[in-house]
Protein backbone atom coordinates (compact mmCIF):
# COMPACT_ATOMS: atom_id res chain seq x y z
CA UNK A 1 0.00 0.00 0.00
CA UNK A 2 1.48 3.11 -1.30
CA UNK A 3 1.09 5.65 1.95
CA UNK A 4 0.61 2.50 4.79
CA UNK A 5 3.07 3.72 7.27
CA UNK A 6 2.40 7.64 6.46
CA UNK A 7 2.74 9.50 10.04
CA UNK A 8 0.13 11.65 11.48
CA UNK A 9 2.59 13.90 13.02
CA UNK A 10 0.17 14.34 13.00
CA UNK A 11 1.08 14.66 14.79
CA UNK A 12 1.75 14.39 14.73
CA UNK A 13 -0.14 15.33 18.35
CA UNK A 14 0.77 15.06 21.87
CA UNK A 15 -2.51 16.00 22.68
CA UNK A 16 -3.87 19.47 23.77
CA UNK A 17 -4.17 18.75 27.32
CA UNK A 18 -0.01 19.09 26.57
CA UNK A 19 -0.76 22.52 24.68
CA UNK A 20 -0.42 23.99 28.44
CA UNK A 21 2.67 22.10 29.29
CA UNK A 22 4.84 23.51 25.69
CA UNK A 23 3.84 27.04 27.22
CA UNK A 24 4.61 26.07 31.03
CA UNK A 25 6.33 23.28 31.61
CA UNK A 26 5.76 22.87 35.60
CA UNK A 27 1.96 22.39 34.02
CA UNK A 28 1.25 18.14 34.76
CA UNK A 29 -0.16 17.05 31.28
CA UNK A 30 -3.55 16.30 30.87
CA UNK A 31 -2.97 13.25 29.11
CA UNK A 32 0.60 11.61 28.18
CA UNK A 33 -0.56 8.68 25.78
CA UNK A 34 -2.50 9.04 22.74
CA UNK A 35 -2.99 5.90 20.92
CA UNK A 36 -4.60 7.10 17.06
CA UNK A 37 -5.31 6.44 13.04
CA UNK A 38 -4.15 8.10 9.98
CA UNK A 39 -7.24 8.38 7.52
CA UNK A 40 -7.12 9.24 3.79
CA UNK A 41 -9.80 9.38 0.93
CA UNK A 42 -13.74 10.11 1.17
CA UNK A 43 -14.20 6.45 2.84
CA UNK A 44 -11.81 7.65 5.57
CA UNK A 45 -9.52 4.64 4.72
CA UNK A 46 -7.08 3.34 7.86
CA UNK A 47 -3.14 4.11 6.42
CA UNK A 48 -1.68 3.47 9.87
CA UNK A 49 -2.12 3.02 13.85
CA UNK A 50 0.38 4.83 16.33
CA UNK A 51 1.12 5.86 19.88
CA UNK A 52 1.88 9.43 20.87
CA UNK A 53 4.03 9.66 23.71
CA UNK A 54 4.79 12.96 25.59
CA UNK A 55 7.08 13.01 28.59
CA UNK A 56 6.07 14.02 31.78
CA UNK A 57 8.15 17.22 31.53
CA UNK A 58 7.13 18.35 27.99
CA UNK A 59 10.33 18.18 26.24
CA UNK A 60 10.64 15.01 24.85
CA UNK A 61 7.59 13.71 22.16
CA UNK A 62 7.24 11.02 20.37
CA UNK A 63 5.41 9.45 17.76
CA UNK A 64 5.58 5.51 17.48
CA UNK A 65 4.13 3.38 14.38
CA UNK A 66 4.43 -0.12 14.38
CA UNK A 67 7.88 -1.84 13.83
CA UNK A 68 9.48 1.47 13.38
CA UNK A 69 11.65 3.28 16.09
CA UNK A 70 9.96 6.37 17.53
CA UNK A 71 10.29 9.64 15.90
CA UNK A 72 10.85 12.82 17.66
CA UNK A 73 7.71 15.74 17.30
CA UNK A 74 8.15 19.27 17.60
CA UNK A 75 5.23 21.48 18.58
CA UNK A 76 5.23 24.41 16.22
CA UNK A 77 2.45 26.31 17.35
CA UNK A 78 -0.84 26.28 20.26
CA UNK A 79 -3.50 28.01 21.01
CA UNK A 80 -6.59 27.53 22.55
CA UNK A 81 -7.61 23.75 22.29
CA UNK A 82 -5.54 23.37 19.06
CA UNK A 83 -1.98 22.82 17.69
CA UNK A 84 0.02 22.75 15.34
CA UNK A 85 3.12 19.87 15.28
CA UNK A 86 5.79 18.73 12.70
CA UNK A 87 8.21 15.54 12.24
CA UNK A 88 11.14 14.71 10.33
CA UNK A 89 12.14 14.56 7.75
CA UNK A 90 12.44 10.60 8.19
CA UNK A 91 12.66 7.57 6.16
CA UNK A 92 9.35 6.21 4.40
CA UNK A 93 8.10 3.11 4.96
CA UNK A 94 5.49 3.86 2.39
CA UNK A 95 8.18 4.61 -0.50
CA UNK A 96 11.56 3.43 0.95
CA UNK A 97 14.38 5.43 -0.08
CA UNK A 98 12.48 8.44 0.53
CA UNK A 99 12.62 11.02 3.03
CA UNK A 100 9.44 12.48 4.40
CA UNK A 101 8.14 15.16 6.73
CA UNK A 102 4.44 15.39 8.27
CA UNK A 103 2.72 18.73 9.41
CA UNK A 104 -0.38 18.09 11.72
CA UNK A 105 -3.45 20.55 12.82
CA UNK A 106 -5.11 18.56 16.14
CA UNK A 107 -7.51 19.73 17.90
CA UNK A 108 -8.63 18.89 21.42
CA UNK A 109 -12.00 18.11 23.41
CA UNK A 110 -12.20 16.02 26.49
CA UNK A 111 -10.20 12.60 25.84
CA UNK A 112 -10.51 13.21 22.18
CA UNK A 113 -7.92 14.29 19.54
CA UNK A 114 -9.11 15.10 15.75
CA UNK A 115 -7.50 16.37 13.10
CA UNK A 116 -5.57 16.84 9.79
CA UNK A 117 -2.23 16.42 8.22
CA UNK A 118 0.21 16.91 5.17
CA UNK A 119 3.01 14.43 4.27
CA UNK A 120 5.37 16.51 2.46
CA UNK A 121 8.01 13.31 0.08
CA UNK A 122 11.21 14.23 -1.07
CA UNK A 123 9.78 13.73 -4.41
CA UNK A 124 7.96 16.54 -4.21
CA UNK A 125 4.61 14.50 -3.37
CA UNK A 126 1.88 15.92 -1.11
CA UNK A 127 -0.68 13.73 0.78
CA UNK A 128 -3.03 15.18 2.70
CA UNK A 129 -5.58 13.39 5.41
CA UNK A 130 -6.79 12.82 8.65
CA UNK A 131 -6.44 11.81 12.13
CA UNK A 132 -8.36 10.43 15.06
CA UNK A 133 -6.70 9.65 18.64
CA UNK A 134 -8.04 8.80 22.21
CA UNK A 135 -6.25 9.38 25.46
CA UNK A 136 -4.79 6.16 26.76
CA UNK A 137 -3.44 8.10 29.51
Amino acid sequence: MLHRALPLSVAALCGLGNAALAQNPAAAPACRIWAGKTMVGPKDSVLTTWMLVASADGKTWRMKFPGRDPIPVRVLATGGDSMVTEMGPYSSIARPGQMVTTRTTAHVQGREMTGTFEAHFASGDVLKGKHAATCKM
